[in-house]
């Protein structure tokens, strides 16, 4: 059996303790999203276990061909995105898994991760917007924005991967999701974000 080479480029995300790995191919289903922290169950994502056995690494976000990696403070990108970028690339090209799918999560787990779905018209639209205007630039950054609930006028969504801790989401929430909102469902009167 011949073995797919796979090449990694790092990318700097907004929060400047993530950093962002893409993959030439798929990385999990598309459309997927796992965001596992060093306490988490991670039997079922062996890249995850791996990468956390970088003492530095606090946090590992996979969607579709990326792998978001945020570290602590103590450690600069500059001294470790090579060495991770080529481990990554390693790990992959040796036939290693991402996601071991004969693993089950445990019940609690599954159903944290799990999106709320949306229920009614008004919830459908907001998921569609969030989906067609914004999804994709945050994905971009290396992170992921999720419909939470709306109710009198207020949309709470969830930020993971980048975006969670990023000391400039608050302005990207405020100044670009906002004014998309604003212009295409001025029922939605503020917005709030929370991390998962």
């Amino acid at each position: 059996m011949v073995k797919e080479s796979y090449s990694i480029y790092a990318e700097s995300t907004p929060n400047p303790t993530t950093m962002k790995f893409v993959a030439n191919r798929m990385l999990i289903d598309p459309g997927s999203r796992v965001e596992l922290h060093a306490q988490d169950d991670v039997s079922k994502y062996p890249i995850a276990a791996r990468l956390f056995s970088f003492p530095f690494i606090t946090k590992v976000f996979l969607s579709d061909n990326f792998i978001a990696l945020s570290k602590t403070e103590h450690v600069e990108w500059s001294d470790v995105h090579l060495e991770l970028r080529e481990y990554i690339a390693n790990y992959l090209t040796a036939g290693h898994p991402v996601e071991d799918k004969t693993v089950e999560l445990p019940k609690k787990i599954v159903e944290a991760k799990e999106l709320v779905k949306p229920e009614g018209p008004v919830e459908e639209r907001i998921v569609s917007i969030l989906d067609d205007y914004v999804r994709p630039a945050v994905a971009g950054d290396g992170g992921a924005i999720d419909f939470k609930s709306f109710e009198e006028g207020k949309l709470t969504v969830t930020l993971k991967g980048a975006c969670s801790g990023c000391p400039s989401s608050t302005l990207t929430l405020k100044s670009g999701i906002e004014n998309i909102f604003k212009q295409m469902m001025p029922e939605i009167t503020e917005i709030v974000a929370e991390e998962e």
